[in-house]
């Protein structure tokens, strides 16, 4: 379960573990004690398409304080993941307190001192990942990527046998309260040392001067200004990168130079608003997370090739993965069915994936979901 210099990681993340206490709207009583943080819920979403012997290609790291539950280092270890555990007796596990209100809005804080992570903690393996999840802020986020690509030159200058490609794909995931006006800038400079942004749309709108509405709607014209903003002035005229949007209920957004769709949730609203939310949805804490792991996964194994070219079932991964975070408080329940093969929930990863991009493959068809080409981003 530790670092293994061997071993060929596909996803690497940067994010933190935290045990989570849950505060949500009455009458639903709160939880403490749940595995969380964004590493843990992002190597999640990778290690749902990572059944053994590839569940090792999931890297991730936990830093394990003197009150750091049994039951939660049982779980760590039944994924099979290379997970470095860091022991760290001297002080109590990072803590964090959420508190969800009306339209799955959340307040957090910290509890208990958090520990970050950067290239000085990864071994060899993971340090040779063939993606990254960072979630930070803009001038942190150019510090690990130039960082983690400096440690990968001076371990291909030393090992010329291994066999790696020189640059990884990296995802990048926004803290919130550094999206605001003041940070645009730097976002835009960030964005020319990554692959992909992907914020929520209220964080994304934070960078423009937008905000969360009194009830949660999402404005897609302003959505699209703000993609194709990013990506001309971010990214640039190379046609490199991509920006994923997550949307909640309403699924996700994906543009690039050459594309702009909307993907459809795996569990979605009723379509009676009288109906109330999806009773699917137990608790959102760490879909988003979830998301950018299946993503990244979906990325780099798909296709013919690691990269934005397979964007769209990318896309499906991860949605798929956020639909298994939601489900429940706290992660999802891993067993086998009788042939042995992994099922999360009593269902099947892959048996989902399918239903899932047959449904959308069926929206296309509806012309439901909206494309425009890249000529219309340059014009």
């Amino acid at each position: 379960m530790e670092g293994n210099d061997t071993v060929e990681i596909d996803f690497c993340t940067l994010g933190m573990f935290i045990i989570d206490d849950i505060e949500f709207p009455p009458p639903k009583e709160p939880v403490a004690d749940i595995l969380g943080g964004a590493g843990s819920w992002s190597a999640l979403g990778a290690r749902l398409f990572s059944p053994p012997p590839k569940s090792e290609s999931v890297g991730w790291v936990v830093d394990v304080g003197l009150d750091f539950p049994v039951e939660l280092r049982q779980i760590i270890q039944s994924w099979e993941t290379s997970c470095v555990m860091r022991e760290t007796p001297h002080r109590k596990t990072t803590r964090g307190h959420n508190i969800y209100g009306e339209n799955e809005e959340r307040a957090f804080k910290y509890v208990e001192e958090k520990l970050r992570i950067d290239h000085s903690a990864l071994p060899q393996s993971h340090l040779l990942a063939r993606s990254f999840h960072l979630i930070c802020n803009p001038t942190r986020c150019i510090d690990l990527v130039t960082n983690i690509l400096a440690e990968r030159s001076k371990i291909l200058q030393r090992c010329h046998s291994l066999n790696h490609p020189s640059r990884p794909l990296f995802i990048w995931e926004p803290v919130p309260d550094r999206c605001t006006e003041d940070e645009k800038n730097n976002m835009y400079q960030a964005l020319k040392f990554i692959d992909v942004l992907s914020p929520n749309y209220v964080e994304l709108s934070g960078f423009y001067g937008g905000g969360p509405s009194p009830r949660g709607e999402i404005d897609r014209q302003f959505l699209s200004s703000m993609c194709i903003d990013a990506l001309l002035k971010g990214f640039g005229m190379q046609k490199k990168g991509a920006v994923v949007v997550r949307a909640g209920s309403e699924g996700c957004f994906v543009a690039s130079h050459r594309m702009e769709k909307w993907f459809p949730a795996y569990h979605e609203p009723p379509a009676d608003p009288q109906a109330g939310p999806n009773r699917r949805v137990v608790d959102p804490t760490g879909g988003g997370n979830a998301f950018l792991g299946g993503l990244s996964i979906g990325l780099v194994r798909t296709g013919y090739g690691s990269g934005l070219d397979n964007l769209e079932l990318a896309a499906a991964f991860a949605s798929v993965a956020a639909s298994f975070a939601i489900e429940q408080v706290g992660v999802p329940m891993l067993t086998h069915s009788p042939d042995g093969s992994e099922l999360w929930n009593g269902v099947s990863v892959a048996g989902r994936l399918d239903e899932y991009t047959q449904n959308v493959a069926s929206f296309r068809r509806g012309q439901q979901l909206s494309t425009r080409p890249a000529t219309d981003h340059q014009s």
